[in-house]
């Protein structure tokens, strides 16, 4: 089974496993393409999280997020005349991008468990993808329309994604990217540390220097994935798993146990959105105050996964009025991607550009779009995350994964920057906690509190068809709540999820209605 936000990434995952892949080597192949086909949500230059559950049911992390540059420094940025990191451009291009090295470590752990596909046949409909062409999809299309002035001016962002023109390409626009796919021919060929430390490297370095980034050739060279331990919390009804900081995978973590312990005994209601919503505020207040590149952490995040933490959490909630809001808020923009096979093997799996098309900047060698995920730097030498050479930015991104008591096991995740665990959370509440099928868990309508990709607001938005009693209940609480028009919209994030039945029940996949994917089995 596989699941991803783009049916081709899907098809291409599924593809693998039905030629005797395992799943990892399918979430590669998946990964690969809808850096192609999705390519305002992700694409060659940024970052990635994996979390493999092994068929002896142990769970690995790869952390695969880029350092801050050499010359990335506050007097750098000060002596330009900026109060803050410029969020799009070369300037805002200032981490090196890890996601490849994730795809290394990923490649050595599907051949661990057996794998044996070659790298050329995973990235192989990455590459015909690539140049063949790809269909506009309405998302590319408005989110390329609603970006394009901030944009249009950015080095290679016109030639890669607008017409001549420089107009909006309509949706189904067949566009092609071939200096990505001679990219990936040349990682196929000589191997994916060929990215960092080969001709692909050395290609990325000079275009990011004539482009005035502060990322060197030598930052590059340096660069090496990690595997540390997952965040892991037990709750009554579940095990659950997520990434560590620097990523937020924290947030999910807490919210679940908060919400658990205030006992909410009917799904959909004033009572359990509302529980979810307080909790996700007591989760970001903690989040905010420890969540940092792993090697400048303060406070161990399992101190707060404590049973005393928790119901210490769960006791300042007022279940029946909301806690004054906004915090500072965080954007972001990803993809989540799944898979799982027969033998155990399962995947969890989330890479990013950030912002919607990262730092717009598209190298001409390569045709890699940037990330601008240092743009979530700060320039004041006090903050939590300050900007310094080699050291990591913090991250929205975090995969997840649940074991449940009968042997069910679950990989799952969602993009949408701060809606990410606020999705997971409404997902998993109302698949592991109230029993609904997956499908309807994921579809159900959602809400987001604060800001998510594409939009700047930070209040609490409920999708068109929330049910209005309790959106009405959740205002007289003290919520200050929109109703957006759309009954589904894809602010409210691209959940997906795989599950690993016991014995022979088989496999179950489903994905977001929000989103242009799918789940596809084998």
């Amino acid at each position: 089974m596989v699941a991803t936000p783009h049916w081709l990434a899907s098809e291409a995952g599924r593809a693998v496993l039905e030629e005797g892949g395992n799943a990892v080597e399918a979430a590669l192949a998946a990964a690969a393409t809808i850096a192609v086909v999705y390519p305002h949500m992700t694409q060659m230059g940024g970052d990635g999280f994996w979390l493999i559950r092994d068929p002896a049911g142990r769970v690995s992390y790869i952390e695969a997020t880029g350092f801050a540059g050499a010359k990335a420094t506050i007097p750098f940025y000060r002596e330009q005349g900026y109060d803050a990191i410029p969020p799009r451009g070369p300037l805002a291009a200032l981490t090196v991008p890890g996601q490849i090295g994730g795809w290394m470590l990923a490649q050595e752990a599907a051949r661990a468990f057996g794998g044996k596909m070659p790298l050329r046949r995973l990235l192989e409909p990455a590459i015909g993808h690539a140049r063949a062409g790809v269909p506009v999809s309405g998302s590319q299309n408005r989110l390329t329309a609603d970006k394009r002035a901030e944009l249009a001016d950015v080095p290679g962002f016109a030639g890669a994604f607008l017409d001549a023109d420089g107009g909006v390409p309509a949706i189904g626009t067949v566009r092609r990217f071939e200096r990505l796919a001679d990219t990936l021919a040349q990682l196929a060929a000589a191997g994916l540390d060929d990215y960092y430390r080969g001709d692909v490297g050395r290609e990325i370095a000079t275009d990011l220097e004539r482009a005035g980034s502060p990322v060197t050739r030598a930052d590059i060279e340096a660069f090496r994935a990690a595997t540390r331990a997952p965040l892991r919390v037990k709750l009554s009804n579940m095990e659950l798993w997520s990434s560590p900081p620097p990523t937020q995978g924290l947030a999910t973590l807490l919210i679940l146990s908060i919400f658990e312990k205030l006992g909410v005994a009917r799904p959909e209601g004033f009572a359990h959105v509302h529980g979810l919503i307080e909790a996700t505020k007591r989760a970001f207040m903690i989040r905010d105050r420890v969540v940092t590149d792993f090697d400048h952490l303060t406070h161990d995040p399992a101190a707060f996964l404590t049973p005393a933490a928790l119901a210490r959490e769960a006791a300042a909630i007022d279940p029946r009025r909301a806690l004054p809001w906004p915090q500072k808020a965080a954007p972001g923009d990803t993809v989540w991607l799944g898979a799982a096979d027969k033998s155990g093997l399962a995947v969890s799996y989330i890479q990013s550009i950030y912002w919607e098309f990262g730092s717009g900047l598209v190298l001409p060698s390569t045709g890699v779009l940037m990330q601008n995920r240092g743009t979530s730097f700060s320039l004041d030498p006090r903050a939590k995350n300050p900007l310094h050479s080699g050291r990591r930015p913090f991250h929205t991104l975090n995969p997840c994964m649940a074991q449940f008591p009968d042997g069910r096991f679950m990989a799952f995740g969602t993009m949408g920057g701060e809606g990410q665990p606020q999705t997971n959370a409404a997902v998993m509440s109302r698949y592991a906690m109230f029993g609904a099928p997956l499908g309807e868990a994921i579809a159900r309508p959602r809400w987001v509190l604060g800001r998510t990709w594409g939009s700047d607001k930070v209040n609490l938005r409920l999708e068109g068809a929330f049910d209005s009693d309790v959106a009405d209940q959740l205002a007289s609480a003290g919520h200050v709540v929109e109703i957006i028009p759309e009954p589904f919209a894809d602010m409210m994030g691209h959940a997906g999820a795989v599950i690993l039945h016991p014995g022979r029940a088989g496999l179950e996949g489903a994905h977001d209605p929000r989103s242009d994917g799918c789940a596809l089995g084998v």
